[in-house]
């Protein structure tokens, strides 16, 4: 008998200020990799597949979002979180987006 099956992780990966593509409000959004991977006995091998979206804490509207959109964002919001002068500001992160 052999037992397979898949099982997910979500990481998250930055919190944002964006202007919601929903609701319109600059709120923060939570920056999210789900990751499927196939498991033989419980033991987890190998990504299935790899998810990326972005949620917004006011309204929770969930927008998925591709690989270079995800990086760029992340990028974005390291940026944000450098010293002041460096990077961007933190504020600067506020505009719209879309799937």
């Amino acid at each position: 008998m052999i037992i397979f099956g898949t099982k997910s992780y979500l990481y998250q990966l930055a919190i944002l200020t964006l202007v919601c593509g929903h609701c319109g409000n600059p709120a923060a959004h939570t920056l999210r990799k789900r990751v499927t991977k196939f498991t033989l006995f419980f033991v987890p091998l190998f990504p299935i597949s790899t998810k990326y979206a972005t949620q917004c804490t006011f309204c929770g509207t969930e927008v998925k979002i591709g690989k270079e959109q995800a990086e760029q964002l992340q990028a974005q919001g390291a940026g944000a979180s450098a010293p002041y002068g460096q990077g961007q500001g933190y504020g600067q992160a506020q505009q719209p987006y879309q799937s």
